[in-house]
């Protein structure tokens, strides 16, 4: 369980003296058997899920163009850049509550609130990258590395948003809205 907990110390009220400590709970997600046990991503997540691998393999073919000077890759580049880009930990992905709906966190991902629990480790790794290598081979090396070079946007259409893809008649998610320095 990874807690990540956003807020100050207080200052100091009028007489000087520190404001009493506040206690906040905030529950692990409950997952089901399914979300626990399942060698498969949980249909709920699946459009989350994309969004993260759509983000992952951009992120690494951008730093391998970095590399060759903003230059077109080659196939047989682009193809290890994608295989290492699925093949990866994923160990920074986990699954977290929000406003009672299970969410896919991390890197890529919308922010989240400031008072949160992410289960991380376990299965999602894995259902990550078996996710990622299903898409690969679904969509093929050449489509992916063409929808990329025409931007991340493009990619995401292909991969999560087309007909049967996981996030199909699906609009984006805005972010949720940001929590106020009051309310913390």
């Amino acid at each position: 369980l990874v807690l990540s907990l956003l807020g100050g110390t207080g200052a100091e009220d009028s007489c000087g003296a520190a404001p009493a400590t506040q206690s906040h709970s905030v529950p692990a997600p409950q997952l089901s058997p399914e979300e626990r046990l399942s060698p498969h991503m949980p249909e709920a997540l699946r459009c989350d899920a994309c969004h993260a691998i759509a983000f992952q393999i951009e992120e690494q073919l951008r730093k391998a163009e970095g590399k060759m000077g903003k230059k077109a890759l080659k196939e047989s580049d682009y193809i290890e850049v994608l295989e290492r880009s699925c093949s990866q930990d994923w160990e920074s992905y986990g699954v977290l509550e929000l406003d009672g709906e299970k969410r896919l966190s991390g890197p890529g991902m919308p922010s989240q609130q400031p008072l949160s629990v992410m289960v991380s480790g376990g299965p999602w790794p894995r259902r990550l990258s078996k996710l990622c290598h299903g898409y690969v081979g679904e969509q093929g090396e050449a489509s992916i590395y063409s929808a990329h070079r025409r931007g991340p946007t493009a990619l995401r259409q292909l991969l999560c948003h087309g007909d049967k893809g996981p996030c199909a008649g699906r609009k984006e998610r805005p972010d949720p809205p940001k929590a106020l320095q009051n309310e913390l």
